[in-house]
């Protein structure tokens, strides 16, 4: 830990505290949780949940763990360093965020959580304080209750915030799955637009009050295993009638209120996958994903493959060698072709002084500049290589050379057009050959 000071603490949770800390090697500003219990070897730090998940996933919106470090039997993590945390900005905010930001927002948390839920793994504790925000960049943090999909139950039942927990897990059922962090974010959606939580319960009877008197009742249409839950804790739900969201969020659209009811349904079973949540009409204008919110192949080593940034390297390199032997190989076409081109313009100067010398014009002599080839002009040319010379060509040789022999000077010798310009690593850097092209910028609102 000499490598890091420690700069401020932003945080102190059940497990650990997270302090602001600079990397005095290299200058980084990253964020460091200090775990309150000890631990007293590798093997125990390695099964953790939180380290198990966060080695397997790497995503631009899942924070990133850049290291472990155990010293005195004090763990600690190594986090990347974001601003915010979500609670901060909404409590610090006078109003409702726009629809515009909470869909942004929201769409890259449903593509972590596409990606985690595909990998196995649900976060299970899901609320504002565990969204970190720098910018318009938002990713998921603390993966301390983070448990495989296929993991065996029986489940912890106190596993998030109160007003986030889902109803399977309220009433204790001991198997649930990614659906509670549908529900966590239905949850989260309803606070961004109306900065009060959906169902603020004060303990977990007065959280399931809550969620009834928001959507009603549950029956046996609604959610059937619900009730055999609550018949088994020998609890019984408040009869309540459900009360439409529009009228507790009357600044969200129609769309946002559809995909907030949908979450927040009572069965899991009845939640949309985050993979199918993406494809929602409320995140219709969201399809495409900036550059920087896209996954960086090159950038990270996938686990399990070494060595991937020098095949990348590599390639990056044979391309600049391929570009660099086109422009060679142009280079010495272009002065090939100048040579022509002065040869030919030569023959014709010595043409036209022929011409002005004897009065006759060279199309006049066309006859006399025909092309004979070898065979022609050396009798036996053709078959010497066969041990016996033959003097007098085949009949089709005589006819190809006075084919080739009627043609002209001036179709030889046709003007040639510009040489392409020469390549060069880059790209072309003819500025007469490349009309200049004038991108405008456009600032989406």
């Amino acid at each position: 830990m000499e490598r890091f000071k420690l700069i401020k603490e932003v945080g102190d949770g059940t497990f650990g505290s997270v302090w602001r800390a600079l990397n005095k090697q290299s200058g980084e500003v990253v964020a460091i949780k200090k775990m309150k219990r000890k631990y007293y070897s590798w093997e125990e730090c390695m099964n953790l949940r939180e380290v198990k998940s966060l080695r397997r996933m790497n995503h631009p919106n899942i924070v990133k763990l850049k290291e472990v470090i155990r010293e005195n039997d004090i763990l600690y993590f190594v986090f990347e360093y974001m601003e915010f945390n979500l609670y901060q900005i909404m409590k610090d905010r006078g109003k409702g965020f726009s629809e515009a930001e909470i869909r942004n927002w929201c769409f890259q948390i449903f593509q972590a959580l596409a990606y985690m839920h595909q990998r196995g793994y649900f976060h299970r504790d899901l609320k504002p304080e565990n969204l970190l925000v720098t910018k318009d960049i938002i990713k998921i943090a603390d993966f301390g209750l983070a448990r495989e999909v296929c993991s065996q139950p029986p489940y912890t039942d106190y596993v998030s915030t109160r007003w986030y927990r889902a109803p399977e897990v309220l009433l204790q059922s001991s198997i649930y799955g990614a659906a509670v962090d549908m529900w966590a974010m239905g949850a989260i959606m309803a606070e961004l637009f109306t900065l009060r939580p959906l169902f603020p319960g004060s303990s977990e009877v007065d959280e399931i009050h809550k969620i009834c008197s928001v959507l009603g009742s549950p029956n046996e249409d609604s959610w059937a295993e619900g009730l055999q839950l609550a018949d088994f804790m020998k609890h019984q739900f408040p009869q309540c009638p459900p009360v439409h969201l529009s009228l507790l969020i009357p600044s969200a659209s129609e769309d946002a209120i559809n995909l907030i009811t949908a979450l927040c349904s009572w069965d899991p079973c009845r939640r949309p996958k985050a993979s199918e949540v993406l494809q929602h009409p409320f995140f219709q204008s969201c399809f495409y994903v900036p550059p920087f919110l896209r996954p960086r192949v090159a950038s990270h080593t996938p686990v399990g493959i070494k060595g991937a940034p020098e095949q990348s390297s590599t390639r990056r390199y044979s391309t600049g060698a391929l570009s660099v032997t086109k422009s060679a190989n142009s280079s010495v076409t272009a002065k090939a072709n100048a040579s022509l081109r002065a040869g030919v313009q030569r023959k014709l100067e010595m043409d036209n002084q022929e011409f002005e010398k004897n009065g006759k014009s060279p199309k006049n002599n066309l006859k006399e500049s025909r092309y004979k080839p070898p065979a022609r002009l050396n009798p036996g040319h053709l078959g010497r290589n066969l041990g016996k010379v033959t003097d007098v060509p085949s009949k089709a040789h005589v006819q190809m050379t006075d084919k080739l022999g009627r043609m002209s000077l001036n179709s030889r010798t046709h003007k040639t057009d510009k040489p392409p310009p020469s390549m060069k690593a880059g790209g072309w850097h003819s500025q007469s050959e490349i009309p200049a092209r004038r991108y405008s910028r456009k600032v989406v609102g």
